[in-house]
C-alpha cells in the first residue's frame, strides 16, 4: 500500500493552483523537519527544500542514521527533485536542547506559493528519553510548548497567514501554540494539523484560546494510537491505516495513502481503544503530583532496560522485560502495581504483546483488587 513517499511522488508534478497545500503536505513537512540542519540557517538563510537536501546529503551520514530517520533521509531527498516542493524557501530552523529543563525543541518555517507560512515543529521519535517529555505533558506545560507559542508569535508578527502541524510531540506543541498565542496572530491561523500527537490538559482544552481555533484543527491518528491517546486529546480526530502493528504505528511513514488522500480506518480497533480508556480513566483519577511521582518511576524502570528506542524493547524483549522485573521488584506495592499497568497499556497490541506478555509471566498475576485486569 502507498505511503506519504509515494503520495509525494505521485503529486510532484502539480503545483499549489492545481492541488491545493493540505494534510498530506502537512505531513511530510512534519517528517522532513526531523532531519538535523544545523549550520544551514544560522545567520538567517532561506534555502529551498532542494538547496537544503545538498547541505543535509553533504553533511549527514546515512548510514548512522537509524531506521526512521533513514526514511525521513529518503522522503527528503524525494521532495528534493520534485516540482511542488523543491522550490518552497526555509527560515528560521530552530533546535534547542536543554537537558536540565528536559526541553527539546525543534521547529523550521517552510514559505509556501502564495504568500502563506508552514511551521513545523519536530516530534520525539521512538526514543525512551523523548518519550518521557510526551508523559510530562499530563502534570505540566513543558518549556517547548512556550517556546512553540513563541516562536508562532514570531512569525505571526512578520504578518504571513500561518498553518501549524507537527507529528507526535510536534502535533502536540502546535496545538498547544494555536490555542495560546495573542489572540491576533492566532487570527492569522488557517489551520492546525496534528499526527498522533499527545492531547491537551483539561486548562487548555476549557481555554478561550482553544475554544476560537477548534475548528480549524485536523488530528490524525493510527488505529492502534498509543502517543495519540495520552492525556484527554482532542475530541475530534481521524483515524488512518497503518501497515504496522501496535506502537510501531507511531511511524507516519507506515500510513497508508490511496488515489491522494488517507485510508480511513473504522475508528480505532479493540487494542487502541482499551489503552484510551484505561490511561484517560486511570489518570485523570490522579493529581499533579501522582503524575509527576509516576512518571519519573516509569522512566526509572524503562532506563534499567538499557535500551534507547522503544523498539529495541521489542526487539531484545527477553532481555528487557528481566531488566524491568527488577527494577520493578525494588518498588513499593503501590508504584509496583501503577508501573505495570502504564507499561501494560503502553505495549498494549501488536509487537509491543510479547514485552506486556513477558512481564505478566515474570510478574506473576495481579492480585485480586489492585485494579489491573
Amino acid at each position: 500500500m502507498p505511503n506519504i513517499q509515494d503520495h509525494a511522488l505521485a503529486v510532484g508534478a502539480l503545483g499549489l493552483e492545481k492541488r491545493p497545500f493540505d494534510a498530506l503536505d502537512s505531513l511530510v513537512l512534519t517528517q522532513l523537519v526531523y532531519m538535523p540542519m544545523e549550520g544551514l540557517m544560522d545567520r538567517g538563510e532561506r534555502p529551498t527544500v532542494a538547496q537544503a537536501w545538498a547541505f543535509i546529503r553533504e553533511h549527514v551520514d546515512f548510514e548512522r542514521l537509524d531506521v526512521f530517520q533513514k526514511k525521513r533521509y529518503r522522503l527528503f531527498e524525494c521532495c528534493a527533485g520534485l516540482p511542488r516542493y523543491r522550490g518552497w524557501p526555509m527560515r528560521d530552523y530552530v533546535n534547542a536542547i536543554d537537558p536540565a529543563r528536559e526541553m527539546q525543541f525543534c521547529a523550521c518555517a517552510f514559505d509556501l506559493p502564495g504568500g502563506e507560512r508552514y511551521i513545523a515543529f519536530r516530534g520525539t521519535d521512538l526514543t525512551i528519553a523523548g518519550w518521557k517529555e510526551d508523559l510530562n505533558m499530563s502534570f505540566m506545560t513543558v518549556p517547548s510548548q512556550k517556546e512553540a507559542v513563541d516562536y508562532v508569535e514570531r512569525q505571526g508578527r512578520q504578518g504571513a497567514a500561518l498553518r501549524l502541524g507537527g507529528h507526535s510531540k510536534g502535533g502536540n506543541l502546535a496545538v498547544y501554540a494555536g490555542a495560546c498565542v495573542d489572540p491576533a496572530v492566532q487570527e492569522r491561523i488557517l489551520r492546525v494539523y496534528s499526527f498522533d500527537g499527545p492531547g491537551m490538559d483539561e486548562e487548555t482544552l476549557g481555554s478561550p484560546g482553544y475554544d476560537r481555533i477548534s475548528a480549524r484543527i485536523e488530528s490524525y491518528i493510527p488505529q492502534s494510537s498509543v502517543v495519540g491517546m495520552l492525556l484527554h486529546y482532542h475530541p475530534v480526530y481521524t483515524v488512518v491505516r497503518s501497515a504496522s502493528v501496535g506502537i510501531l504505528q507511531h511511524d507516519a511513514m507506515t500510513w497508508q495513502v490511496e488515489n491522494g488522500d488517507f485510508v480511513r480506518h473504522d475508528g480505532l480497533d479493540m487494542s487502541g481503544q482499551i489503552t484510551d480508556k484505561a490511561i484517560h480513566d486511570w489518570l485523570q483519577g490522579m493529581d499533579r503530583e501522582q503524575r509527576r511521582e509516576l512518571v519519573d518511576t516509569l522512566y526509572q524502570v524503562v532506563d534499567a532496560a538499557q535500551a534507547e528506542l522503544v523498539t529495541d524493547l521489542i526487539e531484545d524483549w527477553r532481555d528487557s522485560a528481566v531488566r524491568i522485573l527488577e527494577a520493578i521488584r525494588e518498588l513499593d506495592p503501590q508504584a509496583k502495581v501503577n508501573v505495570r499497568r502504564m507499561l501494560r497499556s503502553l505495549f498494549s497490541s501488536g509487537a509491543g504483546g510479547v514485552v506486556r506478555t513477558v512481564l505478566s509471566h515474570l510478574a506473576g498475576p495481579a492480585k485480586h483488587g489492585d485494579g489491573e485486569r
